[in-house]
């Protein structure tokens, strides 16, 4: 039976047989860890969502014929892109952390059009196999991890000139059966709570390479994988009791290491197998997706100025003008994120295979913001919330018998607010901007999807300025003897395409 509910997934992830290592034990059962816990409870909301929400969150799928979580569905219009980002920001709301299922999103989207593209210069029927397994994950309500970024060892050097020849994912061997890869995937959100994990290059690749140019899916529980969970900020508050110190005690993500050991892959499930030259388009066409679905960081944004506001409630100056100005700025800084991811969207155009892939420039532009002004929204809120968010003594302290009365009498604000109240929300913004969420609000935004000088080089490969000279040219009534500029750009060209139909 396909999983319905968010409660129907935690179930679904008991009893498999998976090798996590934390703190440097096994771990005997993930789905009952206590640091693990809240990042499974952060992907069931996506199926709350979903059965809650269904026209934001699911949509019926041209491939399977079903009405699919919008997680598993391809792209099918500009409005299918759009409603992925509405309902990204409403789980960052929701949940106020990471919830892991856009890379596996975004994963399906861009070997959809790539495989497609293989396929027609090479006459293989790697987008068939793809076709078959998104019937398949539809079908099952499954959860994707999408898996791209290598250790990359010396990175001066090409996956085929390091040292040592794994610290990039590669095939070892084939046969008539299958692939067998081996290496590992580093900063993989969500990948222990996934149930498949499909991997791909993380770079731009070489003749030289092409064993390294290999794209499959494997079950997440596969003979052969090993996780090594990742260290957070804050994450052993999860194992300590009490609900308080946590800030988000429920939601949290998850970023772990995935080491390949050999392992094997059925033919059924490779989708890219040496054709190296495009390792570079499955890169840019998944960072394009990948970095416009960073719009989720808005729905963060939303708890953090909504936490911030009610922190200076609680200390009894909402309408002091600084206050009011910072929240404003707050505001502005987060709805800009959102305007140039949802522009990237609505700007999207139609890929050889069908499906829509949104405006490359708008992306980058999208998270280039996000680099940025969630450190700032994150400043303000620190500035806001005063030092008391860094100094509050303990929950435990607060239970007390003795000193518990004593925090009760001198950690009041406001009259008649409680103040568990106002140390709960102080301990939120401290989890967002300090603490273990500030690694999805903060850290991720910085680096996850490609580092700032990534997007930086895409928007200089787009700013068209030959053409932009020209037009300045044209009304100053400039006549020299440079070049013409060249036609108008592809992504021009789309602009005012999409322009003239609105």
């Amino acid at each position: 039976m396909p999983i319905k509910t968010g409660a129907e997934y935690i179930q679904s992830l008991k009893g498999r047989k998976m090798k996590v290592y934390l703190f440097g034990e096994l771990v005997q059962e993930p789905v009952d860890h206590p640091m693990i816990r809240p990042s499974i409870n952060a992907v069931a909301e996506t199926y709350d969502l979903a059965a809650s929400e269904s026209e934001l969150a699911s949509v019926k799928s041209s491939i399977s014929g079903l009405q699919v979580n919008r997680f598993l569905h391809i792209a099918e219009s500009a409005e299918d892109l759009v409603n992925q980002n509405k309902m990204q920001r409403k789980l960052g709301q929701l949940t106020g952390t990471c919830f892991q299922r856009c890379v596996g999103m975004d994963a399906l989207n861009s070997l959809y059009s790539v495989t497609y593209e293989i396929d027609e210069k090479h006459k293989t029927n790697y987008h068939k196999r793809l076709v078959e397994f998104i019937k398949m994950i539809q079908t099952e309500n499954f959860v994707i991890g999408g898996a791209m970024t290598d250790p990359k060892g010396d990175r001066s050097k090409a996956p085929h000139e390091q040292e040592d020849p794994d610290v990039f994912l590669r095939v070892v061997e084939k046969n008539d059966k299958g692939i067998v890869v081996r290496g590992a995937k580093a900063h993989q959100t969500g990948c222990i709570n996934s149930h498949w994990i499909i991997f791909m290059p993380t770079m731009r690749l070489q003749e030289n390479d092409v064993d390294y140019a290999v794209v499959g899916a494997i079950p997440a529980d596969a003979p052969g994988i090993t996780y090594i969970y990742g260290r957070q900020s804050c994450d052993t508050r999860s194992m300590e009791g009490g609900d308080l110190d946590a800030g988000n005690s429920k939601f949290a993500g998850q970023e772990a290491m995935i080491i390949f050991d050999d392992v094997f892959v059925p033919w059924e499930y490779v989708f890219m197998n040496g054709e190296y030259e495009f390792a570079s388009m499955l890169v840019e066409r998944f960072t394009c997706y990948h970095r416009r679905s960073y719009v989720c960081k808005t729905g963060l944004g939303d708890v953090l100025i909504g936490a911030s506001a009610a922190i200076s409630d609680y200390n009894g100056i909402p309408n002091v003008s600084h206050i009011r100005d910072k929240l404003v700025e707050m505001t502005h800084l987060n709805e800009t994120i959102y305007a140039a991811g949802i522009a990237s969207s609505y700007q999207a155009h139609r890929t050889k295979s069908g499906n829509w892939l949104n405006d490359d420039m708008l992306a980058n532009v999208c998270k280039h913001n996000v680099t940025r002004f969630p450190y700032e929204i994150g400043r303000l809120a620190q500035d806001i919330a005063g030092g008391l968010m860094v100094t509050l003594p303990s929950e435990k302290d607060l239970r007390n018998p003795e000193t518990g009365p004593i925090l009760r009498k001198y950690l009041r604000g406001r009259k008649g607010v409680d103040v568990e109240d106002r140390m709960r929300i102080l301990r939120l913004i401290e989890n967002m901007t300090l603490g273990r969420n500030a690694v999805g609000y903060l850290t991720e935004s910085m680096h996850g999807a490609g580092s700032p000088q990534a997007q930086r080089i895409q928007i200089a490969r787009q700013m068209q300025l030959e053409y932009k000279k020209q037009l300045a040219k044209n009304l100053a009534n400039v006549k020299d003897d440079t070049p013409s500029s060249p036609e108008m750009s592809d992504y021009f060209q789309r602009v005012f395409k999409t322009s003239s139909k609105n």
